[in-house]
């Protein structure tokens, strides 16, 4: 078991802080309230598969981040301002679900004991992990009982039905946000929706997933956390390393996109046990960057990014990361340097008013497949087959661009080529046009539109292409994407 003295030579400066705090207020006990807030709590324990230690396995409290020794061992020194304690699943062994259907990997800290003890219990995973795909679902945001039917009858048939198709022992779910509107007690019909995929769900911290009227964000995680556990976390499956981030930042009546300090200590401690060349995917809600901070220049961004990603960026270098999120109910796919970051069409598209996002993204989720450390994703389209990867418009449909035939290719990125054929002969390249989707008009434009959130309006995006064939006999459209799915359409 490991010594208290060795012990701390491991952790950060974050808990080495922490320890001269508390040396400093133990050594003060007239300020009786500091000292009950950092009451120190010594948690051991072990990381067993089959009555046997596991060996390196981060176990962690949110501050602290330690290793299971050769015996699976850990020695925990915490404190009675953290919740929980949980491990970061290592490749190879099975994700447990809780009741709920949502994945289980800690426990609740005893906050009344100043020791105790705590163990996981582990179990290999059937199959090789190695390759293995995921499901990214944002933003189910049901607000009463009609969306929380949609979400159940409607949205949730679809997954499983994607679920049963991919045949996967290693798939796993991650809830990137906004699982609910505001009406948190609409966490028990989104946990019946989790528990028809009979896969473990991953959730995510959403701005409307958070107790409102609190006097702290510290205060405002407190329901979700009943439900879900920490709000940030990380596990592993075959070479790829998954971290969750809560990146929505509560200042009472509004909330801005900002990863507080604890967090990103924690983060390094996390990364500082992945080797540096490996994949990362970090699932937040608010994006860290959009392509609507250039198309609404004039815009406040402080609660659609977050304001101090430079240093999550900092922190990820030498990995192969990707920042998967939602929240803005568009599609977005954007490369800043090793940043690859994805902000995805969510299930309830424009509040569970139509079938469609305000971008003209289809209502829907994204698929991802992990073959080692190499990525793919696809986005499907609620009630629309996975080939459906864009929508085309004739002439005249687009008010702003009445001459020309128009497309919405919604999970584009620079690596996609789009082409056009005439009786097999390739005519050209449609132009990339930040525009709004003209089906979008159709739906949502006007005070009067869409019934159910007239508040909706259409939003310009950066995957809108216009073109002008020749003629319309035998009008092929063509997207192939970054790993060479080709897509067609003939018109």
């Amino acid at each position: 078991m490991f010594k208290r003295r060795d012990f701390i030579k491991t952790l950060g400066l974050t808990s080495v802080g922490y320890f001269g705090l508390q040396e400093i207020l133990l050594a003060n006990p007239q300020n009786t309230q500091l000292t009950t807030v950092f009451k120190s709590i010594r948690i051991r324990g072990r990381v067993l598969n089959d009555g046997k230690g596991i060996h390196r396995v981060p176990v962690s409290d949110g501050r602290s981040v330690v290793l299971t020794n050769s015996s699976g061992e850990f020695d925990l020194y915490s404190a009675s301002d953290r919740d929980f304690v949980f491990i970061s699943i290592p490749a190879g062994f099975e994700i447990k679900k809780l009741t709920n259907g949502s994945a289980d990997f800690f426990q609740k800290i005893d906050k009344t004991k100043s020791e105790q003890n705590v163990s996981f219990t582990l179990k290999r995973s059937f199959s090789n992990d190695e390759n293995h795909h995921f499901l990214l679902l944002s933003d189910t945001q049901i607000q009463n009982e009609y969306e929380a039917n949609q979400l159940l009858t409607v949205a949730a048939p679809d997954v499983q039905q994607t679920i049963k198709s991919l045949n996967d022992p290693n798939l796993f779910g991650i809830g990137c946000g906004d699982l609910v509107f505001d009406h948190l007690e609409l966490f028990k019909e989104y946990n019946q929706s989790v528990q028809l995929y009979d896969t473990p769900f991953f959730q995510v911290i959403g701005n409307h997933d958070m107790d409102l009227g609190v006097r702290s964000d510290e205060l405002s995680s407190s329901t979700f956390k009943s439900h879900f556990g920490p709000t940030y976390y990380s596990w592993n499956r075959g070479e790829v390393h998954y971290v969750v981030l809560d990146d929505v930042f509560y200042i009472g009546s509004k909330y801005i996109g900002y990863i507080d300090e604890e967090q990103l200590a924690w983060l390094e401690q996390d990364l500082a046990h992945v080797e540096k060349g490996k994949t990362v995917v970090i699932a937040l809600h608010i994006p860290s960057y959009t392509g609507a901070v250039t198309r609404y220049p004039d815009r406040d961004t402080i609660g659609g990014t977050v304001s101090n990603r430079e240093h999550l960026y900092k922190i990820l270098e030498g990995y192969n990361a990707h920042l998967l999120s939602g929240h803005t109910h568009f599609n977005d796919n954007m490369i800043n340097g090793h940043i690859f970051e994805h902000c995805h069409g969510t299930v309830c598209g424009a509040w569970w008013s139509g079938p469609i996002c305000y971008d003209g993204t289809p209502n829907g989720y994204a698929l991802y497949e992990a073959k080692g450390s190499e990525l793919k994703w696809r986005y499907k389209g609620t009630g629309l087959d996975i080939s459906e990867q864009f929508r085309v418009y004739d002439k005249g449909y687009h008010k702003d661009f009445p001459d020309q035939m128009s497309l919405n290719c919604w999970n584009y990125d620079p690596s996609w080529e789009i082409s056009w054929f005439e009786n097999g002969i390739k005519k050209g390249v449609p132009e990339k046009i930040v525009a709004i989707d003209p089906l979008s008009v159709e739906l949502h434009l006007g005070p009067q539109l869409p019934k159910r959130r007239e508040w909706v309006e259409p939003q310009l995006n950066d995957h809108m292409f216009f073109f002008n064939p020749e003629s319309k006999d035998n009008l092929v459209v063509e997207a192939k994407d970054r790993f060479g799915n080709v897509y067609t359409k003939k018109i």
